[in-house]
């Protein structure tokens, strides 16, 4: 026999759960126990209020309740958490997670300070425990590769975002086609460019793989469809906007002719400042990475010709269910090699 506090702690929450529902108490009652057919409208908001609630009516409707859930702890290392474009890469890797259907989602997130190989292989191999399934932003550098090698062993599998490293021991690499990156900024220069001239072509550093590839892209298209440009000597700007600022300046200063400035990675804000004070918009063509408050004023002054954007909800979309996937057959995935993205492009008219 029932005790009288099962049943009345049993009645309780049955009208919390209509009251969340928005339905009668006798409505929750049929629904559950199919004596009177409920109408599909209100069955749903009864099993969306279940699941809001963690009620175990959900269970009796088919669907699991968070609780029940298993729970996949995502790891993710980022670069410069100050940058516009990695705060808004951190807030759809959050929206993302709290979307996820089938697991409990919770994400273990961490920001490099620097490009130092060093400090990036050490990060990495501190989410050993942490995770379940690690994705990053990194140079691709002996380090971080013997990271990666690492991971691997203690059976965490590392997804490589943006720019790839560690091949042949990453689980797979999900970003843009970066050397497409680079020759669809060639051939907006060549068309845009004001006659022939000199470009200048920054790089974040020598051991970003995506942005050598950007910077092969850009050279070679050039180099075939229009010789009358010259790609000056690469600078390594380590994507800082001051440093930017000062290079670009300096180049203008120093070469009247010239026509073009293709920033690779991060520290385009100094290349728009700079072209603000020294050129008329439009003077000079200027390709950045990412769409940004920055980026998007710059396009809508005519600064800024073309602005290559990661899809980013797309991306952590399709990532997580690859992690999801790698840790439900316990890291027995095939590497899933390189999926590539297409990319939002930007133009003055398009803002």
């Amino acid at each position: 026999m029932k005790r009288q506090g099962d049943v009345m702690a049993r009645r309780a929450g049955l009208v919390e759960l209509a009251e969340a529902a928005g339905v009668s108490l006798s409505t929750v009652d049929r629904c559950l126990n199919g004596r009177e057919q409920v109408s599909a409208t209100a069955r749903a908001r009864i099993l969306a209020a279940a699941v809001r609630l963690g009620h175990p009516a959900a269970l009796r409707l088919g669907v699991s309740t968070p609780a029940t859930l298993p729970e996949v702890r995502f790891g993710v290392v980022l670069h410069k958490q100050g940058q516009e474009f990695y705060k808004a890469f951190a807030d759809e890797l959050k929206r993302a997670v709290a979307q996820l259907q089938g697991v409990r989602g919770r994400l273990v997130l961490e920001f490099a300070a620097s490009q130092a190989p060093s400090e990036m292989a050490g990060m990495l191999r501190s989410m050993a425990g942490r995770c379940d399934v690690l994705a990053a932003t990194a140079v691709n550098h002996p380090e971080v590769t013997s990271a990666v090698e690492y991971l691997k062993s203690q059976n965490l599998r590392v997804f490589s975002l943006l720019s790839d490293f560690g091949q042949g021991l990453r689980a797979g690499y999900l970003g843009l086609n970066n050397l497409k990156v680079g020759r669809t900024a060639g051939w907006i220069t060549s068309l845009a460019a004001k006659g022939p001239g000199k470009v200048l072509l920054y790089v974040g550093g020598h051991r970003f793989h995506g942005h050598e590839l950007r910077e092969t892209g850009f050279r070679s298209y050039l180099r075939e469809m229009a010789p009358q440009i010259e790609v000056l000597e690469t600078v390594v700007n380590l994507e800082t906007r001051a440093l930017t600022y000062e290079t670009t300046l300096a180049a203008l200063n120093r070469h009247a002719d010239l026509r073009g400035v293709f920033v690779t990675g991060g520290g385009m804000e100094g290349a728009i400042a700079a072209l603000r004070g020294a050129r008329a918009p439009g003077e000079v063509v200027l390709c950045v990475s990412e769409l940004t408050p920055d980026s998007r004023a710059g396009l809508v002054e005519g600064l800024v010709t073309m602005v290559t954007a990661t899809p980013l909800e797309k991306l952590c979309s399709e990532l997580f269910q690859h992690m999801v996937t790698t840790v439900q057959q316990e890291g027995q995935v095939p590497d899933i090699g390189q999926i590539f993205l297409a990319p939002n492009l930007h133009f003055p008219e398009s803002i």
